[in-house]
């Protein structure tokens, strides 16, 4: 008895092997890596050099830090709440099977599924100043990328329109899975469809609202494409988030220290961010209907 449990045992850690060498090369080693040449000044060229905390004191008391986290923090409060709440009513419209949902489901999916970069490179050709799309059709010129003001919520309007079809098709999942009884029970007890969506089906797909804010946060906090393509972290760095932040350390100014250090803050940020929704949504969640 003994022997064929320790059997069991050892074959399914054995499954498990090709799992657990991904994991170590693909994500464990690489943090490793990170946190190592976070030690270091190294520009790619010359040999690497210790420098011990020297990285964490520049980056953590640099200006520059601050700013890509305040940048940050803005477009993620533009983005996740329009982008969530339109989602969801998208869902729901096309939860109810309108004539033409089917189509609209394919529309809704087309920006998620292209690349960014390539989605980045037509809008910036239509926000231009001159012989922008937008701008020949309100007759105006304004400078959309250019201005500190409106170049952030510009990104912003990018990032929704791209990922809110994604965020619709994984509410209409969750509604659609709510059991009609439930609904039918509602109206019998004079529940408008107002009353029923919001107090009765949106907390009954929390499982799914928290693995939506989950990834879109994520998203949001690693944008870089679209940026690279529209404004490349201008004006005046008003557009230089935290991934962007990354790359002009890494690549432009060779320095693969402090960028590692300011991957290692941003990845900090997200562990924080995903275990606080985790433990609001945790106390909240119903997973079973009956």
């Amino acid at each position: 008895m003994g022997s064929n449990r320790l059997g069991r045992t050892v074959t399914g850690y054995a499954l498990l092997v090709p799992s657990l060498i991904g994991v170590l090369v693909f994500l464990l080693a690489p943090i490793g890596i990170v946190i190592w040449l976070s030690f270091q000044r190294w520009d790619l060229i010359a040999p690497r050099q210790f420098v011990g905390f020297d990285n964490w004191v520049s980056v953590l008391t640099g200006p520059d830090l601050v700013n890509s986290l305040i940048v940050t923090a803005l477009l993620v409060l533009l983005v996740i709440p329009i982008q969530t709440l339109l989602g969801l009513l998208m869902a729901a419209l096309m939860v109810k099977g309108l004539p033409g949902s089917g189509v609209f489901r394919v529309i809704y999916v087309i920006p998620w599924v292209c690349a960014p970069l390539a989605l980045g490179i037509v809008w910036k050709w239509i926000f231009a100043p001159t012989g922008g799309a937008l701008n020949a059709l309100i007759g105006a010129r304004v400078e959309w990328l250019t201005d500190p003001t409106l170049a952030l919520p510009a990104v912003a309007f990018v990032s929704i329109w791209s990922q809110v079809g994604y965020v619709a098709l994984f509410f209409m999942a969750g509604l659609a899975a709510i059991p009609e009884d439930i609904i039918e029970a509602a109206r019998v007890d004079g529940a408008s469809d107002t009353r029923i969506f919001w107090s009765i089906k949106v907390p009954l797909i929390r499982p799914t609202m928290f693995f939506v804010l989950v990834t879109s946060t994520i998203s949001v906090f690693q944008m870089f494409d679209q940026i690279f393509a529209l404004t490349e972290g201008g004006p005046a760095k008003r557009t230089e988030v935290l991934s962007y932040r990354i790359y002009n350390l890494a690549f432009t100014n060779f320095d693969l220290g402090r960028a590692s250090v300011t991957a290692l803050v941003l990845f900090v940020i997200l562990v924080a961010i995903t275990l606080i929704q985790n433990r609001y949504f945790s106390r909240r969640m119903t997973y079973e209907y009956s």
